[in-house]
């Protein structure tokens, strides 16, 4: 009986002129709005109450309104009494009033398809830090995202101060991103992480390690497997290397035709080149291969100087001079480099590979180092060298052949093909499409060195990748690279030392 009093009541102060002073409008609406059990007609007539105040000014008036609303949406409207639609309506009243609040919830409760961008924008405007942070990362234009982040963040709005440094961090400002990491690194585990990579360049070992121990503690995984990185490897330079034994790499070093070493260049590198290592030794695919991969090393941040576009190239590379040292020491063919970013490739025994780069990559290249050909359109300047047959015959890639005024060339390559495989079915290859010319692989499949992704290595390829690997004249160990690099730093010792390392590994 007494909430049908109150609403009586409430119906006449609306209807009559004496009773719309503001404060007693939003003191009896919300008498209604407390009541657990009231009407629908009840409530509606307290929202009109509310309304009627909010027209006079009244500041209580909207807060109430708004409040009212946001109760239900957060209950996902289960009062009947209130309901999307009776929400909406009144909303959009108070958007008329220039409400940011009620643009705000209005946009959210319609969703980005049916509410208009124009609510976004008001209740950005407005400062609702949630609106600005949405509408900056709604816009195209950097200058914009960018204001409009800096704004959200100014507000101490956690999500917004995470996602300007994240702008930051993109654009290379790693100083502007600092301070907000560090003030969001205890409540949102990827700034923690990402604070502590930032310390960890630093060289501040032990506060960096407290902030991969916060991140890790709400479920970063990156920041775990930072962690056990460190704690399983150290940086190194490549004078001071610890020894290893090949014999410890394989249980058949003796058959390691090509001995691999992989080098990170800083913190999220290692721990790149971690989980490639790790990835090969499960991969029971390459098992039956005679290649041996050790551990990577962890080298020192300022030993190697790469670029991702390393001497105009539009490739990823290195100096890799200052390696020759561990070279010599742990006499390994092959190097694998994991630096920040930049295209994977494979130089003369040195694979590039960039911390985006996946396993599949990873594979993709090791064949590289066996003298595989890409599967896929190759570029026009090594095209030219291996589309013809006189070119082909040079580089005898185990994988592809050409077209001949005869037959196909190599004639040898068909018939190694034939020759494991009776059945074997000679397929188009897209590797010379960009001159127009005919190539062939011996697989109908998409294969791994077509897409790298589609996993897909055909047994007749792994046959023929055992017996490449027996072919060392075949292969450009890391040697020729360091011949190359020394010879063009006039150091004609060092340049001699390698060609002959080189001619021992070819045999010639």
């Amino acid at each position: 009986m007494r909430g049908l009093f109150l609403a009586v009541f409430a119906l006449l102060i609306v209807a009559g002129d004496s009773g719309r002073f503001s404060p007693q409008l939003v003191h009896n609406a919300s008498a209604v709005l407390n009541q657990s059990k009231a009407e629908r007609q009840q409530v509606n007539s307290a929202l009109a109450m509310l309304w009627d105040a909010s027209m006079q000014g009244s500041e209580q008036g909207q807060s109430l309104l708004l409040s009212t609303f946001q109760n239900a949406y957060n209950t996902n409207f289960e009062n009947n009494s209130i309901n999307q639609e009776d929400a909406s309506y009144w909303l959009e009243k108070l958007v008329r009033l220039e409400n940011a609040d009620a643009a705000w919830l209005l946009y959210q409760m319609l969703g980005e398809e049916g509410a208009s961008k124009r609510f976004m924008r008001l209740a950005a405007i407005g400062d609702v830090a949630e609106a600005q942070l949405a509408f900056a990362m709604s816009s195209d234009s950097p200058e914009k995202r960018e204001k409009w982040l800096v704004r959200a963040a100014s507000q101490g709005y956690v999500p917004a101060q995470a996602a300007l440094a994240d702008w930051y961090l993109l654009h290379g400002k790693q100083q502007l991103a600092k301070p907000l990491l560090a003030a969001t690194a205890e409540l949102d585990m990827q700034s923690a992480f990402k604070y502590g990579r930032l310390l960890w360049d630093e060289e501040n070992v032990d506060e960096a390690k407290i902030h991969f121990s916060r991140a890790a503690k709400l479920g970063h995984q990156q920041a775990n497997r930072a962690l056990s990185v460190i704690n399983r490897y150290k940086q190194y330079s490549p004078s001071n290397l610890p020894t290893i034994s090949w014999a410890s790499v394989s249980s058949t070093a003796s058959e390691c035709l090509q001995r691999i070493q992989p080098f990170a260049t800083s913190l999220a590198t290692i721990i790149r080149a971690d989980s490639l290592y790790n990835d090969f030794v499960k991969d029971t695919r390459l098992s039956s291969l005679p290649i041996c991969i050790a551990p990577p090393i962890w080298l020192k941040n300022d030993v190697l100087s790469c670029s991702a576009n390393f001497k105009k190239s539009g490739v990823l590379g290195c100096d890799v001079a200052p390696l020759a040292i561990a070279a010599k020491q742990r006499e390994f063919s092959h190097a694998v480099v994991v630096s920040e970013q930049g295209k994977a490739n494979v130089q003369n025994g040195v694979m590039y590979l960039d911390i985006s780069d996946a396993y599949s990559v990873f594979v993709h290249e090791l064949a590289h180092f066996s003298g595989f050909a890409d599967e896929y359109p190759i570029g026009r300047g090594m095209a030219r060298k291996l589309c013809d047959e006189d070119g082909i015959e040079d580089f005898v890639p185990p994988n592809v052949i050409v077209d001949s005024e005869y037959w196909y060339s190599p004639h040898s390559t068909v018939d190694k093909w034939l020759s494991i495989d009776p059945a074997t079915i000679i397929a188009p290859a897209k590797t010379c499409m960009v001159l127009g010319k005919n190539s062939y692989k011996p697989s109908r499949r998409i294969t791994f060195m077509e897409h790298h992704d589609s996993g897909v290595i055909p047994p007749l390829y792994l046959v023929l990748w055992r017996e490449q690997l027996k072919k060392q004249n075949s292969q450009r160990p890391i040697s020729m690279n360091f011949f190359q690099v020394f010879h063009q730093k006039g150091n004609q010792k060092e340049a001699a030392h390698w060609l002959e390392e080189y001619e021992a590994f070819v045999g010639e």
